[in-house]
């Protein structure tokens, strides 16, 4: 059996015992509850000075309404106080978020059992955090070898073919009739808009400047290409003499980027972006602000769930929030190794 499917089962079963042993528990704390809101109503009749109407009378009726309320708003009331901690682990599980780990209920009363179920249900967020993120790491770096691979052939394979391709037709143009030659020169502009194309692609799939040049100067191709491609005006405030992050930190900064730039120039209608990238306090900052239309209420989209799984990849701060003067401002806080 694999080793790790053993551990689970063990696990589980440990998990079973526990499960019985404090619904058990539960069950008798119910139990005497129940017993004490009957042996105090027996306590009560039986000490009491009163009489007990004749059957079936209207008096004897209400007696018996007004007796049974009360029973049951005392036993309501000792029932919320012991059920109290299932309540509290309840709201935890509609407020847990995956894409915002670290949330945990809070341990505090003197019931061992209760103690036990808490210190349980947080190891269990513990793993699954811990499993989200080493399956969404996995998948994240496929991804990004994916399109390595592709922009290498693109650059490699295509790029070099319709290079080829396009000293074919200028040698063919040089020697070609004169009625032929417009259009020769047709098929050169569409080889070269094909090029052109390829390359734009490959810059999107894997940028050369973040692999040859760092972070700060494939932001700033990244800015100045989608200003020139859009026309809005994108202010780039990006620090130099940074802290040196690991590889895998700058791609998901990068990507991060890419992806709030690429969603405002889609649906925020904004005229000006700022992008600003900076070193705080035992962090470096990405900032994305627009001056667009905002959120508008809507839903979290793909773009927004894909950048809170890449920063959760990489234990950084993603906040999404709207701007001061409108609009909406992406924060990325990556914590850098070695800061207090």
């Amino acid at each position: 059996m694999n080793p790790s499917h053993s551990k689970l089962s063990q696990e589980g079963s440990s998990a079973v015992t526990q499960s019985n042993r404090s619904s058990g528990s539960l069950l008798w704390r119910l139990l005497a509850t129940n017993a004490a809101v009957i042996g105090g109503a027996m306590a009560f009749l039986s000490l009491s000075p009163a009489s007990v109407p004749s059957p079936g009378s209207l008096e004897s009726v209400l007696v018996l309404i007004c007796g049974m309320t009360v029973m049951l708003v005392a036993n309501l009331f000792l029932l919320r106080r012991a059920l109290s901690p299932l309540r509290r682990l309840t709201e935890l599980m509609h407020r847990v978020d995956p894409l915002r780990p670290g949330e945990r209920i809070p341990i505090y009363g003197h019931d061992a059992e209760v103690k036990e179920l808490t210190q349980a249900f947080n190891q269990m967020l513990e793993r699954l955090e811990d499993e989200r993120r080493e399956s969404t790491g996995r998948a994240i770096a496929a991804q990004e070898d994916e399109r390595r691979r592709i922009a290498r052939e693109l650059h490699d394979g295509i790029g070099q073919g319709l290079t080829a391709a396009l000293l074919q037709l200028e040698t063919a143009t040089r020697t070609a009739p004169p009625n032929l030659a417009p259009k020769l020169s047709g098929a050169m502009e569409c080889v070269r808009g094909s090029m052109e194309e390829a390359r734009a692609v490959a810059a999107r799939l894997r940028p050369e400047a973040l692999d040859d040049l760092g972070l700060v100067s494939a932001l700033r191709s990244l800015g100045k290409r989608l200003a020139e491609q859009t026309g809005i005006e994108i202010e780039l405030d990006l620090h130099d003499g940074l802290p040196k992050l690991p590889e895998e930190d700058e791609i998901v900064v990068y990507r991060v980027a890419q992806e709030a730039l690429t969603n405002l120039l889609r649906h925020a209608d904004a005229t000006h972006v700022r992008v600003c990238l900076e070193r705080r306090e035992g962090v470096v900052r990405l900032c994305v602000v627009d001056n667009g239309v905002g959120l508008g209420g809507s839903a979290a989209g793909g773009g927004m769930r894909g950048m809170r799984e890449r920063a959760v990849l990489i234990g950084a701060d993603l906040e999404i929030q709207p701007g001061q003067d409108g609009g909406v401002a992406v924060t990325l806080d990556v914590p850098v190794e070695g800061s207090d």
